[in-house]
């Protein structure tokens, strides 16, 4: 189809001292060559209807992944105030601890010896008690001993923290700042007591010792990192300074406030709680108030910790819960995620707008609402290792939401894309997370991720979250997730649907093609998870667009160690009907066997995929010369061509034609393509005869290749196919009648098969096409002139006078370039560069061949 590549410039051509800078009719030219990346449509993905953590396709157990469905009240929340003491009492220390040296200076105490001495802990006494009483006993001991007790000044004592202290505002007095200030520490045993989860109501009434208005009952350093270990257990911290200790200024100021407004509404709250069940009209009542109450604490600076009364304001708005409004209960989650609960109360808050947003009827809700930028607020501050459940319902939330196109393009103008891409680098590289990768991670960030990748992908949807993918460099970090994670299913198939999206456009194709693991990470995922359709189909589809848009991925695909073997081991695994390739079977639940076996339309689209990365890796020379000389792979190829039928598998079978013949394009000796052109003959003869235009397109294309070698072309004239490529030439498309040039251009090198042509009337088609689309398109009347000058080798005997009366219009340059103008500036000089290059010499040479004024040898 294209020139003979042998060295020789075209008779038309005039010879330069060297090659110069290409033009852009060059270019055009390049690009138009028989080898040509492909196309196809990315694999659909089905949008979750039924808002779950996970869908039913999840590889993760029912028994041992967090539930979509629990029950939610306010008996669920802790209220450490309100609940009373357990009695029990810490035995004193029998020897005085020793301070360090400075701390002795600043107290005056002389000079003491620097070495602290720690104290030991008491031996464990019996009360004699047996049975569970002793063992709530033994419990409650063992939970105090891990706690330092808060402590309490004496009477008439102003506890302040000094002002250069570096500690911030609202923070309690230490007990190390407790001793600076000279007073004595006084243990309460209750204060320390751990609370657990049950209810006010099964605890034993055990009266609470009373605490001075200036006690500090905020948990020490340690006590935070005890209760960090699991975020069920640590109890939350109800009690916070107004930024300066306890000062009586800041107290009565804040005081008056509570009395003023926060009481008011609390009454209200109160009394329109104790209706009974709420009507419309109570509902909007305490929406209001509810709303009121946040904009008053927010204005005189009371959210956080700050307020004194927090748990007083907290256990009243847990009991609203109960009243089951879904509005109501949005303001409420969102009022008690800027008080800054922890522990069980904020997994409980998430788990109630997870709740929530389980019903698409209240997206609305919202989209009114700012609970948004409470859970991007969330997802910034809270540490997985502490509340990672909660981290869990909070990402399935917006996993929901972003469900919702109106919803989506709201989480995008608040920048959730780099808040979930911040998130995805924090749970990836965590060190719990970097041993997992040993096989599946169904640990709580894999759990995580299900659902961050899942809200990633339906972010993707949006055309305008692209530059958020790239310049957050998101899909760097997806990489990483499918390395560390490639045992979890769920994530990589997530993952997988977030780049066969994405790589449909140009910037993100060239972003993944530029991440250095990428193709080996795709690669390592295909045989992995071999049998797995929804992911592999996707891993190739993405792998298809990298490959099409970058010379570099060609090659990085072709010579990533095992990426060959891999790709044509799918290929000969998806051709067997009923049964899946080969191959090592995916770590983890489900078992391979356990899966049914795919249907024809699933292999196909995997097929389809797969050669669709060969045809475009084999533009590339030495990926495709390679691929060309490969026995296996192009047997696979022409038996894709043997048992497929177009009317059945168009796609798959013009995918594997186009694959061929820009396999057929190298004409090197260790060809398999040239070494088995008979039978390549017979297949594409099949093609042609379909009724897909593009298959015919496709198959011509492949004649025109080897159409250079003569037992083609006398194949071609025996099975009469050059009729139907001659018939081809009245095609209103411009490319089927530049592959049907580029066949018929070779055929009429030959002087038995000028003649037989030109009682097909290929004379007369030739002149037609030239004057349909010269005008348009000049590099296929420069074509046409080329193959105009084989055919007239003998003379012409008719439709001269037509033929030169249209080269003579278009060889004038001001009418030629009139039939396209533009207002382009750039197209205006792209058709004039096609004119003067590929169209102007071979014309000019034509009409003096025409005229009788010169002759020369045929062209192939």
């Amino acid at each position: 189809m294209e020139r003979r590549r042998d060295g020789q410039e075209p008779f038309y051509r005039t010879p330069g001292p060297g090659p110069g800078p290409k033009t852009s009719a060059e270019i055009v030219q390049e690009a138009r060559q028989s080898l040509r990346t492909l196309r196809t449509q990315r694999p659909f993905t089905p949008l979750d209807e039924h808002r779950q953590l996970f869908g039913e396709g999840s590889s993760r157990p029912r028994d041992g992944r967090p539930s979509s469905v629990f029950s939610l009240h306010a008996r669920n929340f802790e209220a450490p105030d309100s609940r009373p003491g357990s009695g029990t009492r810490l035995s004193p220390l029998d020897h005085k601890p020793r301070l360090p040296a400075a701390v002795a200076a600043v107290l005056g105490g002389g000079a003491l010896e620097e070495a602290v001495a720690l104290p030991k802990p008491p031996a464990e006494q019996t009360d004699g008690r047996k049975g569970p009483g002793a063992s709530r006993a033994r419990l409650l001991r063992a939970g105090s001993s891990s706690r330092l007790p808060p402590v309490s000044p004496p009477h008439n004592t102003d506890v302040r923290r000094p002002e250069s202290s570096d500690s911030p505002p609202g923070r309690g007095v230490s007990v190390d700042e407790r001793l600076t200030a000279g007073a004595p520490p006084v243990v309460h045993a209750a204060a320390a007591a751990r609370e657990t989860d049950q209810a006010p109501s099964s605890r034993p009434h055990t009266h609470r010792p009373s605490t001075h208005r200036g006690e500090i009952s905020r948990p020490n350093r340690s006590e935070q990192h005890t209760g960090a270990a699991t975020c069920g257990t640590r109890p939350d911290k109800e009690v916070g300074g107004d930024g300066d200790g306890s000062g009586t200024g800041s107290d009565v100021t804040e005081e008056s406030f509570w009395n003023s407004v926060v009481s008011p509404i609390l009454q209200k709250f109160e009394a329109l709680a104790s209706a009974g069940s709420p009507s419309e009209e109570v509902v909007r009542r305490l929406c209001d108030e509810c709303s009121g109450l946040h904009g008053a604490l927010r204005e005189r600076g009371m959210l956080g910790r700050r307020l004194r009364k927090r748990a007083t304001l907290l256990r009243s708005l847990y009991r609203l819960i109960d009243l089951g409004s879904d509005q109501l209960n949005l303001l409420l989650a969102k009022l008690i995620l800027a008080l800054e609960v922890s522990g069980n109360n904020l997994l409980n808050i998430c788990k109630l707008i997870f709740k929530i947003s389980r019903s698409a009827n209240n997206d609305a809700l919202f989209h009114n609402n700012s609970i948004i930028d409470s859970l991007l607020n969330v997802l910034r501050s809270v540490d997985m290792s502490v509340c990672g459940e909660a981290l869990l319902y909070c990402v399935a939330t917006l996993k929901f939401l972003s469900g919702n196109s109106a919803l989506r393009r709201l989480l995008l103008e608040k920048d959730c894309v780099a808040v979930l891409g911040q998130l995805t680098h924090r749970l990836t590289h965590a060190p719990s997370e970097r041993d997992s990768t040993a096989g599946p991670t169904h640990t709580t960030a894999g759990h995580i991720l299900v659902q961050l990748t899942a809200a990633l992908r339906n972010m993707a949807d949006l055309s305008e979250s692209r530059p958020s993918f790239v310049s957050n460099g998101v899909l760097t970090e997806l990489t990483a997730v499918l390395e560390h994670h490639y045992g979890d299913p769920d994530v990589c198939t997530n993952v997988a649907r977030i780049f066969s999206k994405l790589s449909s456009y140009n910037e993100c194709c060239l972003a993944l093609a530029e991440i250095p693991q990428c193709c080996r990470i795709f690669i390592d995922l295909l045989g992995k998870h071999s049998k797995k359709q929804d992911l592999v189909v996707r891993l190739l589809f993405t792998l298809g667009n990298v490959a099409a848009r970058s010379p570099e991925a060609q090659v990085q695909i072709y010579e990533e160690r095992g990426a060959l073997p891999t790709l044509l081991r799918l290929l000969r695994g998806y051709q067997q009907p009923g049964a899946a390739p080969s191959g090592h079977p995916p770590p983890g639940p489900p078992g391979p066997s356990s899966r049914p076996p795919l249907g024809v339309a699933e292999r196909e689209d995997v097929l389809v995929k797969l050669v669709r990365v060969l045809a475009n890796v084999s533009v590339h020379p030495t990926a495709g010369t390679a691929l060309a000389a490969n026995q296996e792979c192009v047997g696979l190829l022409l038996n894709v061509l043997e048992r497929g039928s177009v009317e059945l598998s168009e796609e798959l079978m013009v995918n594997a034609a186009a694959t061929i013949n820009n396999l057929s394009f190298y004409p090197g000796e260790s060809s398999v393509i040239r070494k088995r052109h008979a039978h390549l003959s017979h297949l594409l003869l099949k093609l042609l005869l379909s009724s897909s235009m593009a298959a015919v397109l496709e198959a011509t294309r492949v004649f025109g290749n080897l159409s250079q070698i003569s037992d083609v072309r006398l194949f071609i004239m025996e099975h009469k196919v050059h009729q139907f490529v001659v018939t081809l030439l009245d095609s209103k498309s411009s490319d089927v009648c530049y592959s049907a040039c580029g066949v018929l251009i070779n055929l009429s090198s030959e002087p038995h098969n000028r003649h037989t042509l030109r009682q097909e009337g290929v004379i007369h088609k030739l002149a037609e096409c030239l004057r349909d689309f010269g005008p348009c398109d000049w590099q296929l009347a420069g074509l046409v002139c080329q193959t105009l000058w084989n055919c007239t080798e003998d003379g012409m005997e008719d439709g001269t006078t037509e033929l030169l009366h249209t080269l003579s219009i278009y060889l004038d340059e001001e009418e030629a370039l009139s039939y396209s103008a533009t207002d382009d500036a750039a197209m205006r000089e792209l058709h004039q560069a096609c004119w003067e290059l590929e169209f102007r010499p071979v014309a000019q040479r034509l009409c003096r061949r025409i005229q009788g004024q010169e002759a020369a040898e045929p062209i192939r």
